[in-house]
């Protein structure tokens, strides 16, 4: 018997192919940078080779697919077991626990702090901003992990202890006695339901129990990926507001008293679990000096902030590199997408906030690098720059997300394309580790408070003087917008504190643009970021309203060099 043919009422045509297959290393503004700020070692150590073997596996399309499965079936909190033991987990789906290892096992968290190679926190910074273009959620715990080891070694004891777990290779979930386990993972919990950023307000108190050892009770509002093995908790001390220490197991096998009360039910961020916690007479031992529990947490915080730059730097570049590829494939009226040129604006200003946020992130990573072997002058500049960074490209992230949705049209609003995952975790980094105003108001803080910051800051931009009018007019105009800041007191300082974060930042990613970014790329950037010599940083409202005259075909080319399709 003849069978009958399936029935069919059209071809599909013009569906562009998915995301999928590339090398998301394959990225000329992350590979020049990384050459650029890790010296040597970059080309000795095998750096740039490693980083591609990770884009590969990032791109690949059995990774996309955990990332699905990771957000698709987010963490579930078991508070009690089957006999109504108090167990506290939280289950997540394997894909996570996959994500997980690959961190781990590429040093993602805290292995450079336990490597003396110069340029280690720049290569992985740059493995860093590759594989949160995998999956962004599990990020968390990871830069949590690498910012709390700089915390710990104000108490040398416990960081000689736990540092060589927490730096190490081996991705060991569950719970047991961290001294036991073959690797640790570290977070913290700062903010209280009264407080928020405001950790002076804080009432969890912490009662002495011998030697550095205190019991603390009370509450965080926020206490992001709570399984992992250590925290770093601010508390109230009879010395003051202190750090302390929190294990999640106590050495004799037991469970700390850390109650979570529920998970976060958040706009992204899925695959992480954030949760509310309460401690009732919690064990934790003392980190750094007694009531100086701020600034010795700050530098964590610091750290985390750096991966906000970074995790929103690799965002923007991934919502690019998923806009130019649909519109290089995709067809209307007769030609690709890419070729009409009002799309071709958009996306050149697409590619144009990418390599700008890139650049930016890249240097401050090896600022970064330098002042952990020393660098004072390199510690100033990562003082001031980097809550600017943070505030501006952090801010950014949601725009550019945004326009690369659009780009796509209506398949750019199903969850298919990938991008409303993209698009509804870009406002975390702005909020975490200080939101807008926190940030902005970080920068008078340390032009305050850091002698020769301001100087650091100006001889950076001023190594690219001469290169581009319109940059040496707005490094004037910094100069006088830090001296102002330097004299305001009261509320005017903190009215302007924006416009003078995003100027330091704008005029940052145009210097190092003009130093280091092909002609083209730089030219438009200043052309569009810091043409007027008196309005705000930064594009109009929306991307694609870019000046006339610019040459467009070498910025977006730059781009495609790693575009699939």
């Amino acid at each position: 018997m003849t069978q009958p043919m399936p029935h069919v009422t059209h071809e599909v045509l013009n569906q562009v192919p998915p995301l999928a297959g590339y090398d998301v290393a394959d990225d000329p503004a992350l590979t020049e940078a990384l050459r650029r700020e890790a010296g040597p070692a970059a080309a000795r150590e095998g750096w740039t080779e490693e980083l591609h073997e990770l884009g590969v596996r990032a791109g690949s399309a059995d990774t996309r697919e955990l990332a699905r499965l990771a957000n698709e079936y987010p963490p579930v909190l078991r508070t009690h077991d089957a006999r109504g033991h108090r167990i506290d987990e939280v289950e997540f789906h394997p894909a996570w626990h996959e994500l997980m290892a690959t961190a781990v096992s590429q040093g993602l968290h805290a292995a450079p702090w336990l490597d003396d190679t110069p340029g280690a926190h720049v290569a992985r910074a740059a493995r860093f901003y590759v594989w949160t273009q995998a999956e962004a959620g599990h990020g968390c715990p990871i830069s949590m992990t690498y910012a709390a080891v700089p915390a710990l070694r104000h108490e040398p004891a416990l960081a000689s202890r736990f540092a060589p777990l927490l730096a190490s290779r081996a991705y060991d979930p569950g719970l047991r006695v961290p001294d036991g386990k073959a690797g640790l993972l570290a977070g913290m919990a700062m903010t209280e339901k009264q407080g928020g950023s405001d950790v002076r307000a804080n009432t969890t108190r912490a009662v002495p129990a011998g030697g550095d050892g205190y019991l603390l009770t009370g509450h965080k509002w926020f206490c992001s990926a709570p399984m992992c093995d250590l925290f770093l908790v601010l508390a109230q001390a009879p010395e003051g507001l202190g750090c302390f220490l929190l294990p999640r197991v106590l050495p004799d096998g037991t469970r700390n008293a850390m109650r979570i009360q529920r998970l976060k039910d958040k706009l992204g961020n899925r695959s992480n679990a954030s949760s509310e916690v309460e401690y009732d007479a919690a064990f934790a031992w003392r980190v750094g000096e007694p009531g100086r529990g701020v600034p010795t947490i700050i530098e964590m915080v610091s750290a985390t902030r750096l991966d906000c730059v970074l995790g929103s730097a690799a965002a923007i570049r991934q919502a690019g590199v998923a806009a130019l590829q649909y519109a290089s494939v995709r067809r209307s009226f007769g030609a690709a997408l890419v070729s009409h040129p009002l799309m071709a604006s958009v996306l050149a200003d697409l590619v144009l906030e990418s390599e700008a946020a890139t650049a930016l992130a890249m240097r401050l990573a090896g600022a970064a690098d330098r002042a952990a072997r020393g660098d004072a002058g390199e510690a100033a500049l990562l003082r001031l720059a980097l809550p600017a960074a943070k505030y501006w490209v952090c801010k950014r992230t949601p725009m550019a997300t945004g326009e690369a949705l659009e780009c796509l049209g209506g398949n750019g609003y199903v969850e298919e394309s990938g991008l409303p995952r993209l698009y509804r975790d870009a406002p975390l980094n702005s909020v975490w580790e200080g939101s807008g105003n926190v940030t902005a108001l970080d920068v008078l803080r340390a032009l305050a408070r850091v002698p020769g910051a301001a100087d650091a800051l100006l001889a950076e931009t001023g190594l690219a003087g001469g290169g581009d009018r319109r940059l040496d007019a707005a490094q004037e105009r910094l100069g006088r917008e830090l001296k102002k800041a330097a004299a305001a007191e009261g509320p005017q300082a903190q009215y302007r504190a924006r416009r003078l974060a995003a100027l330091i930042a704008v005029i940052l990613q145009a210097s190092l643009l003009v130093r280091h970014a092909p002609a083209a790329v730089a030219d438009a950037f200043c052309a569009s970021r810091v043409g007027s010599p008196d309005g705000p940083p930064g594009p109009p409202g929306t991307f694609g309203m870019l000046p006339d005259g610019l040459d467009l075909d070498p910025v977006l080319g730059r781009a495609r060099a790693g575009v699939p399709g």
